[in-house]
């Protein structure tokens, strides 16, 4: 397995100039910033969450994000309000939109919420799994933070503001531990460097307007219609052993990379193909039929969608017939092995999958084809089992908290690998031990384990949560 980088929970927000972040208050701004407000840096704003159980959306219209110096008027780095499910980011980066401010100093941060909806999984002993839903009524829709680094903007750089969305703590529950509709926003922001890891983009899903062969790139349009040129090289891996050659013009890909200095071009570490003739969805596997041996169809619940008019509906859950000639994938493994860990077979609630067909059937979710199936990392937040470790085996016992967890019932079987990031202060597998469960996100594949036909998730990392 390559192209492997450690991943964090957020989306992402490009904005286009250039900005050195100073987390750290290691930089600083040159004294022309101040006085020629005409330069501009690029800012990339980067949301994550950590979703209570059951909750399988948290859409909310961000209206506006802006940063101030205290003084100035404020500079927004968002393009225009857009609906963000951020119950959908927990381990994964998106690029959300991509804008440009004035070089700087900026310490607040303001950030305007519109409208907002909760859904949610409702489960029935013997029944699929469905959706509900409920408008969220939040206790403020306009929320400032102090920025604990100042954000020092450069003309020339490209840097990384953190938006953490902490919906654990945001969402209010009842004496019953039940969902009261009620959201009392709890933000973070933090500044990252030029040279953060975690700047990288992870997964962007986009339509492909144009190809230049010639030049060995191409050109996507993403969600919000501003079109990016991706550039391949000679480390560029594309999935399935395709190439630029099988791109066209009703291509939908997933690409994965970092930016090019400066530029809205992005430097590909890997490009996979979702659709090759019209519509792609992506969400998760709710419900398998039948649940042993090959399914002749799944439940999924849809969390995205290009274009936007499939005919499937985000939020809710399409019944996706299979006959059997579908192409199964796993997105960033490499092996010819693929089919033996993913199949009709090895289809499992709690699976985030993405699906691909003919627009032209799409118009009813009981009638989509589907002509390919592939897996994606999928990130969770919980507890490690104390004494579940067994450093001999490379597993330990993991119990997530959030809606896939619902759908495991139960303590899931984690494997780690010679390539597994352990992140937050986590050194290897022997660090977690002890009587006490420890906070942890775990980021990675769900597998059905085909002796017994329960998910085990395979680790691209772990990391310990403060």
């Amino acid at each position: 397995m390559k192209c492997i980088h450690g991943l964090r929970v957020f989306m992402m927000v490009a904005v286009a100039a250039c900005v050195a972040g100073c987390s750290s208050g290691s930089g600083s701004a040159p004294s022309s910033s101040s006085s020629t407000p005409a330069q501009s840096g690029s800012v990339y704003v980067l949301g994550t969450d950590a979703p209570l159980p059951s909750v399988v959306s948290f859409a909310v219209n961000l209206q506006s994000i802006t940063l101030s110096n205290g003084s100035a008027t404020p500079v927004p780095i968002l393009n225009g309000a857009q609906t963000v499910d951020f119950a959908r980011f927990n381990g994964l980066s998106t690029l959300l939109d991509f804008n440009s401010i004035p070089a700087g100093t900026y310490t607040t941060a303001t950030i305007t919420l519109g409208s907002a909806t909760l859904g949610y999984l409702s489960t029935q002993s013997g029944a699929a799994p469905t959706i509900a839903s409920m408008p969220a009524t939040l206790t403020q829709s306009v929320v400032t933070i102090n920025l604990a680094s100042p954000f020092v903007v450069n003309a020339g750089d490209m840097d990384a503001l953190r938006f953490d969305f902490d919906l654990r703590q945001s969402i209010q529950v009842d004496a019953n531990g039940q969902i009261t509709g009620q959201v009392t926003p709890t933000l973070d922001l933090k500044a990252l460097s030029a040279s953060d890891p975690e700047n990288y983009i992870d997964e962007f899903d986009a339509g492909v307007v144009s190809i230049d062969a010639a030049s060995n790139s191409f050109v996507i349009q993403g969600p919000h219609g501003r079109q990016y040129t991706v550039q391949l090289t000679s480390n560029t891996e594309f999935e399935n052993g395709e190439s630029i050659t099988n791109l066209t013009t009703s291509s939908i890909v997933q690409v994965s990379g970092s930016f090019a200095p400066n530029s809205q071009t992005i430097s590909a570490d890997c490009v996979g193909i979702l659709s090759q003739d019209g519509y792609w969805a992506a969400g998760l596997i709710t419900n398998v039929t039948p649940p042993q041996g090959a399914a002749n169809g799944f439940n999924l619940y849809v969390r995205a969608e290009l274009p936007a008019d499939t005919g499937l509906t985000l939020g809710q859950i399409a019944n996706i017939n299979l006959n059997g000639s579908e192409m199964y994938f796993i997105y960033k493994m490499h092996t010819p092995l693929t089919n033996f860990f993913f199949n009709p077979s090895l289809l499992v609630p709690g699976q985030h999958i993405s699906i691909g067909g003919p627009l032209s059937d799409a118009s009813n979710p009981q009638a989509v084809t589907v002509h390919r199936i592939v897996l994606r990392h999928e990130g969770h937040t919980g507890e490690w089992v104390a004494g579940s470790t067994n450093t001999g085996n490379g597993t330990f016992q993991f119990n997530s908290n959030g809606l896939a967890g619902v759908l495991f019932n139960g303590p899931i079987t984690v494997y780690t690998t010679p390539v597994t990031n352990w992140l937050g202060g986590l050194t290897g597998l022997s660090d977690l031990s002890g009587n006490s469960a420890i906070s942890i996100r775990v980021v990675g594949l769900v597998l059905k384990n085909p002796t017994n036909g329960n998910p085990v998730f395979i680790a691209r990392s772990v990391e310990e949560l403060q």
